[in-house]
This record gives C-alpha cells, sequence and structure tokens, in this order.
C-alpha cells in the first residue's frame, strides 16, 4: 500500500488468535502453530482413521489463561465457548492489549456462528430434566447453561462479558461466510467512525456422535441413490469420516468437519499508531452476492456471483484486477466448490494464466463460522512470509481447474501486496473478501 493509500481510518488486523485442531493433545493457537501446518501442507485431521478436526486441550488452555472464571461459572459453557475464549485471548495478547486490564473495555466485539450442536446440547439436557427427581443446584444450573447456550448470540455473549465490552456486540450467522461477513461489517465501523477497535471471532463445535449418525443416514440414502460426488456432475459430495478429505484434488470427493474458532484484533490506523502497535495488513473491502437461485439449498456452479462480489470489492479498494497476487480459495472437498472457482477465475482473468489459488481447509476440516477469519488470517501470513501455502491435501490437481492449486507439501515462494479470499455458504451465498499488505510498518 503506498503512503498516498494510506488513511487514519483503515481497518488494519493487528491481532490474531487461534483454537484449531492441533498435535500433542493440545490446540493449535499462536499464528506460529498455525503456519507450521498450513506452509507444510499438513494435517491434524486423522485420528485412527475417523476424520475430524478435533480440538484437544482446550477446557486446560482456557484454565490457564482465564484462572479468574470461577468453577461454576465454567461448568455453563460449552466446549465452543472455549474454543472462542482462547482465540479471544490470544488474538488479544497479540495485538499487545491486556484483556485482564480493560484494554478490550471499548470493543466492538462481533461474533460468526453457523453450528448448533451446543445449542441443541443446552435445550435438550434442560427439556430432558424430570422436575420430579432434580435437585434446585442442579435445575439452576440447567437453567444458566440454556441462558448461554440457547441461541446462536451464546459465544458472543460470553466473549462480550470476558472482555468487559462496553461497544457494540452482535452476532452474524451466514453458514461458512460468516466470519467473512463480519470482517465486512467491521471494516465499515471502522471506516464510519463508529468503533476505533473491533474483536471478530468466529467458532463453532460439530459432536461427534451425531456427525456418526449423520454418517449412518448417508449409508441409507446410498443404498437408493449415489452421494459420492463427480467432477462434472450432480450431486454435491457428502461428508465423510473414513478418509481424508482433498481440495483441488482429481480424487476429491467428500469434505471433514472440523471444530475451533479464529478471532482477529481490528483497529483503525489512527488507533494503531496512537499506541505504536504493529500489523499484519489491512482489510481493504468486503462483498457478499448471492446467485439468484429459486433453492434455498442449491449450489450454482457458474462462479457468476463470485465474479460480481470479487469486482464489487475491486471497486471499493479502488484496484485493478492485475494487482491480486493470489486468491485464498474456499473449496474443502466438495469438488462443486472447485468448479465455482474455476470458472469465475476464467471469467475474471481468463485461461490459461498462473495464478496462485490455495486452500488450508484440509489442515484443520471445514469449520464453518471461523473459515472467513482463517481464510484471511493465512493469507496475511502469505503477504508478511511472501510464500504461498499449499492446498492441504492436493497431490493430483483437478483437470477442471483453471488455476495452480500449489499441489504438494510445500510454500511456493511468491511476493505480493493484495490478495483475494473466497468463502460460501449454501444457497448460493458468495463471499469476497479483499486484503492488503501493509509492509511500512
Amino acid at each position: 500500500m503506498t503512503s498516498l493509500q494510506r488513511s487514519a481510518r483503515d481497518a488494519v488486523v493487528t491481532g490474531m488468535g487461534f483454537c484449531l485442531p492441533g498435535s500433542g493433545g493440545r490446540p493449535s493457537v499462536t499464528a506460529a502453530d498455525v503456519w507450521r501446518t498450513a506452509s507444510t501442507g499438513s494435517s491434524h485431521l486423522d485420528n485412527d482413521g475417523f476424520f475430524h478436526g478435533i480440538v484437544h486441550g482446550a477446557r486446560e488452555e482456557f484454565a490457564a489463561r482465564f484462572p479468574e472464571v470461577p468453577a461454576r461459572h465454567l461448568r455453563s459453557y460449552a466446549d465452543v465457548h472455549l474454543y472462542g475464549a482462547v482465540a479471544l485471548d490470544e488474538a488479544a495478547r497479540d495485538a499487545g492489549l491486556d484483556r485482564a486490564a480493560g484494554d478490550l473495555r471499548d470493543a466492538a466485539v462481533l461474533t460468526a456462528r453457523a453450528g448448533v450442536d451446543s445449542n441443541y446440547d443446552a435445550y435438550r439436557a434442560w427439556h430432558d430434566a424430570d422436575p420430579a427427581t432434580i435437585d434446585a443446584a442442579s435445575a439452576k444450573s440447567l437453567f444458566v447453561a440454556l441462558v448461554i447456550a440457547g441461541t446462536n448470540s451464546d459465544v458472543g455473549a460470553v466473549q462480550a462479558s470476558l472482555c468487559s465490552s462496553q461497544g457494540p456486540s452482535f452476532t452474524v450467522s451466514c453458514g461458512c461466510a460468516s466470519s467473512a461477513v463480519l470482517l465486512g461489517i467491521a471494516r465499515t465501523l471502522i471506516a464510519t467512525r463508529q468503533s476505533d477497535l473491533v474483536v471478530v471471532t468466529g467458532a463453532d463445535r460439530f459432536d461427534v456422535e451425531r456427525v456418526l449418525h449423520g454418517d449412518a443416514l448417508r449409508e441409507v440414502v446410498e443404498r437408493e441413490q449415489p452421494v459420492q460426488a463427480r467432477h462434472n456432475d450432480e450431486p454435491p459430495a457428502a461428508p465423510r469420516h473414513d478418509r481424508r478429505m482433498r481440495p483441488y484434488d482429481a480424487r476429491s470427493d467428500c469434505m471433514n468437519y472440523g471444530d475451533g474458532a479464529v478471532t482477529l484484533v481490528l483497529e483503525s490506523r489512527e488507533r494503531a499508531d496512537r499506541r505504536g502497535a504493529s500489523n499484519w495488513g489491512t482489510v481493504r473491502a468486503q462483498a457478499t452476492t448471492r446467485s439468484g437461485l429459486g433453492s434455498a439449498v442449491g449450489i450454482d456452479t457458474s462462479g457468476s456471483a463470485l465474479v460480481e462480489a470479487s469486482r464489487a470489492c475491486l471497486e471499493q479498494a479502488r484496484l485493478d484486477l492485475d494487482e491480486i497476487g493470489y486468491v485464498n480459495g474456499g473449496a474443502e472437498g466438495d469438488p462443486l466448490f472447485a468448479r465455482i472457482e474455476a470458472n469465475a477465475v476464467a471469467a475474471l482473468w481468463g485461461t490459461p494464466n498462473d495464478l496462485l489459488v490455495s486452500s488450508q481447509e484440509g489442515a484443520f476440516g471445514h469449520s464453518g463460522a471461523p473459515l472467513g477469519n482463517l481464510g484471511a488470517a493465512l493469507t496475511l501470513m502469505m503477504m508478511r512470509e511472501r510464500a504461498v501455502c499449499p492446498s492441504a491435501g492436493c497431490e493430483e490437481p483437478s483437470p477442471v481447474l483453471t488455476f495452480d492449486p500449489v499441489a504438494g507439501t510445500a510454500v511456493r515462494r511468491r511476493a505480493f501486496e493484495h490478495a483475494l479470499s473466497f468463502n460460501y455458504q449454501i444457497g448460493g451465498v458468495n463471499s469476497a473478501l479483499l486484503l492488503g499488505a501493509d509492509r511500512e510498518r
């Protein structure tokens, strides 16, 4: 970004924190943890042949970071609340902000959610309790847990309380595009002087027993009709847990779920400069479009809506297409999304081209709400490192691709100043996020 383009109201990312699947019985928490996995094309999905991104050690990590939270309060927190809290605390530390000292008191606290497993658990426990046998303390505990986890704003309420926030606080649920949409809202809050400090968290958890139940239901359907994806035919791929997801690979036929949370701290450049904070880069623009489908669960593989979202971002930032050096793709293991991106890239850049497009969902799993934040965080890391991470799990690129998916397990050395990041929601919703380097700091 040139000095002429720099503005006091730029939305700069000063902190990032994670609570994602990791190794050694502990979660991936720091940017270094996540980079170590993503830059080597590694994966934390294989659990002795059961492929799911499980976060181990979150409760212990929470206890070490939040010693002030009483045990009676902790009993009301579901795992997803712990994921969000750990990511929040790490992001604040990375930004040089002391949460315990009240440095986040003026922050807008925005939260993204897509999954409902923790909500279901709280309602089910409350509903199944027998008034004839339950004691008063247990009944009260169930009620408190229901209040905390009863809606999709559950993680947001906990986040805001841990920050002692006095700023705006709300939750957006827009499927896998949720946190990307919130990054666009955060940028607007900063640009319009509604806030100088915004904390954005995406957090989700998928219950393993329900995942396995869904797998059993898939087998029922599979007896009558195909549920295995093909690269040029319907239907979309079903989630599977007996093999690894492989975005952009010629053999990709499934996706694996993953749990966790990602938090980004955004500040106005004016505020960050005033306190001498370094930053990872800038959120330049975000746009969300829909394909105009008549179906609530349809998928438009033409890529036209994604093209429009990308062009809207470029128009907002007054950039040309040839200034985009990389795209962080939103493809998981479903080849339909690879086709969306192949068609969109062809429409934007033409063919053939050597544009690098990679996805790291195969490293941590398809986690829902955190994905927009994760794509943004990894893209900013790549800009700083001048290296593009491979697509985890991609070894044999699909013949439908119109771009280079960075197959294998090694980074591709490439310096770039601007990048796009894509995310989707079922029903034809597409998000494009424009990110910029900030090398003058």
